[in-house]
């Protein structure tokens, strides 16, 4: 029956996603609540404790099933294997302190977007919302579709054309504190958890109750050496794993506190630009990009001018990355699905540093927040180590087995003893129960474990989880799914096999005393590429460099008098040709626009112009079949055939 109630009263929580969940409703009811107690008080805590190790015990003895809507209490149970529950109370967030008040029967919405799921949750005219707070992410009750939804980013379901218009001239004041009310501060805030609520969770174990209890037996029957050997043991034990999580914790803290303090400039609708603390950002805030450094405080969508962004937090590489601006163009899709796996060019993610900002002509660059706090990028990294993942290693089964198995033989024993007519049956029974598990064994565990934790920590690796060194033991494979990462620069330029007329031409090898010679494959090289110059030096893709160097062009600085060249009005970066080499036929070349590489396009593409000329020039490369259908047939020469920069590894 119950089974039944619950298949007609749960929805699932971030839907297939992979932290999804069952949610089921329940409601207090006093009188059970009132048994609950007494049974705590009868069995000295020991039902209490019980509740503690399994919530929804808990939750079946307080509480009875009723509909998600009517519910104070949910209890979340993970889909995988494992399943895990929690127990949640639900809370209420009240409006009414913020907004003008609302009559019964208006429609006004309180947010500007009426696709907001904040419009839809708010119960009128109370003006009040029902949430929970699951793994540091905020759930509201969405009242039209009877599911409770992910607050504190965007909806998805916006278009490209709807975030430049919604969005780009900013919120107004009253939307904003709405807004910060509901989806709650933008920070990464990691608890620095008191020492005694380390130290209750830590001696709450399962295995230190258990030794608890023997060791009280023992005491009582006189083993006081032994007892009291292990005593010190454990203490020493749990004293040591508490101050090392207590230091990691810190450390924690201390890594991601220092972002959540970074002064942004607001575009708002009423109160023009302002300077602001990132904390009080809210999904769909403008900030602008001034072209300073910048720790990014949330996801944001670029909506105005470029930038170039180290992404070394969330990759790995530390090749610079160029994030455009998303198209404004009027497609019915979503604004993901409109720019497919590519939609990322265009997002700046929480953590990662902006170095380089360029505006365009319509002024600086500037980003309409996607996601704040823990639904971002860095805040889902921090809660994957916040909220580690179960892992159900053979190492862990095999352990539970010789306990279960020591166990039985403790109560075969207790059986024979309590058979037999002797005096104290009950205590030598609990005795022989007890001695059949090693009291020394939690201790001896941990001990181990602190030990493990201090030879890390020399190597500067931290841990928060300490009972997943145990199972490290037993890795034999690590892979990895990032080759640039962990391969060397090691390539370079050989030669390029030109085409021309259907046919191929000499190779021009490298290094060579002849310069490559001025034609559509040196513009093509000098142009078409992902470079950028960051402190004078020029940084990018180490293949894209290489062939750059290969043309003996430079890069100038813009804002410099060496060159004579014409700065586009969108700012673009400029090549000219090595004054020392040799002279070109052309002073030089500005890139107008750049579409950076994308995999699922397999190809790149800029819009060029010879200085002194208005003949625009389009530069491609990329994978020959890709590059091969852009081209009239009559023009080229075979799929797969074209012109060839070959590279030797060094």
């Amino acid at each position: 029956m119950e089974e039944k109630i619950w298949k007609d009263h749960y929805v699932l929580l971030n839907k297939d996603e992979e932290n999804e969940l069952e949610a089921f409703g329940y409601q207090t009811q006093c009188c059970r609540k009132a048994l609950c107690i007494a049974g705590y008080i009868l069995s000295c805590g020991a039902l209490l404790l019980l509740f503690y190790w399994k919530p929804e015990w808990d939750v079946w003895a307080n509480c009875v099933p009723c509909s998600l809507e009517e519910a104070d209490v949910i209890l979340l149970r993970t889909t995988d294997e494992f399943q895990k529950y929690t127990r949640k109370k639900v809370t209420w967030i009240d409006l009414s302190t913020l907004t003008q008040p609302i009559g019964s029967n208006s429609e006004c919405p309180l947010v500007a977007d009426k696709d907001s799921v904040i419009n839809r949750a708010i119960m009128k005219p109370q003006l009040k919302m029902r949430c929970i707070q699951v793994q540091k992410i905020r759930y509201i009750w969405d009242f039209s579709v009877k599911e409770f939804r992910k607050v504190g980013s965007l909806e998805d379901s916006n278009t490209c054309h709807s975030i430049h218009h919604k969005y780009g001239a900013g919120l107004t004041g009253e939307e904003r504190k709405i807004r910060q009310l509901v989806c709650g501060p933008n920070a990464i805030e990691v608890e620095i958890r008191p020492i005694w609520k380390l130290l209750f969770k830590e001696i709450l174990n399962p295995f230190y109750v258990f030794q608890a209890f023997t060791l009280t037996l023992w005491l009582s029957q006189g083993y006081i050496e032994y007892s009291v050997a292990i005593i010190i043991l454990s203490v020493i034990s749990v004293g040591l794993t508490v101050y090392d999580l207590r230091q990691q914790s810190t450390k924690l803290h201390d890594l991601v506190e220092e972002h959540n303090k970074v002064q942004v400039t607001v575009c708002t609708k009423n109160e023009g630009f302002k300077e602001l603390e990132s904390r009080y950002l809210v999904p769909g805030d403008v900030f602008l990009l001034d072209g300073k450094k910048l720790s990014l405080p949330c996801d944001a969508v670029l909506i105005d001018g470029s930038c170039i962004v180290n992404e070394g937090m969330l990759t790995g590489e530390s090749i610079p990355v160029m994030k455009t601006l998303l198209p404004l163009t009027e497609s019915p899709e979503p604004w993901k699905t409109h720019s497919m796996e590519d939609y990322r060019r265009h997002v700046l993610f929480c953590g990662t540093e902006v170095i380089q900002a360029k505006s365009s002509g319509r002024g600086l660059a500037r980003a309409v927040v996607l996601q704040t706090g823990f639904n971002t990028a860095k805040g889902d990294l921090v809660r994957s180590i916040l909220y580690p993942r179960p892992l159900n290693f053979q190492l862990y089964r095999d352990a539970f087995k010789f306990i279960v198995g020591l166990s039985a033989i403790g109560v075969l024993g207790s059986i024979y003893t309590i058979c037999k007519p002797v005096s104290d049956v009950v205590a030598m029974a609990l005795l022989l129960l007890t001695a059949a598990v090693p009291p020394a064994i939690p201790a001896a565990l941990t001990t181990g474990t602190v030990y493990a934790q201090r030879r890390l920590k020399k190597k500067k690796i931290f841990c928060i989880t300490p009972q997943r060194i145990n199972i490290c033991g037993q890795i034999n494979l690590v892979c990895f799914d990032k080759t640039g990462t962990l391969t060397e620069d090691g390539l370079d330029l050989w030669g390029i096999l030109p085409s021309e007329g259907s046919r191929f031409q000499k190779i021009h090898k490298f290094p060579s005393s002849t310069p490559l010679p001025w034609g559509p494959v040196c513009g093509a090289m000098a142009s078409c590429h992902s470079l950028v110059v960051l402190n004078k030096k020029i940084q990018g893709d180490p293949l894209d460099l290489k062939m750059f160097e290969g043309t003996h062009w430079v890069i100038p600085v813009l804002s410099g008098d060496e060159y004579s060249v014409v700065i586009h009005e969108s700012n673009p970066q400029a090549t000219s040709p090595f004054p020392d080499l040799f002279q070109a036929p052309v002073e030089g070349i500005a890139i107008l626009h750049q579409f950076p590489f994308s995999s699922g396009l397999q190809r790149m593409s800029v819009v060029s112009q010879k200085i002194g000329e208005e003949q625009y020039d389009l530069y491609m490369k990329g994978a020959p079949e890709t590059v091969s259908s852009f081209c009239r047939q009559e023009t080229g020469i075979n799929v797969g055939e074209g012109t060839f920069i070959a590279f030797i590894q060094t």
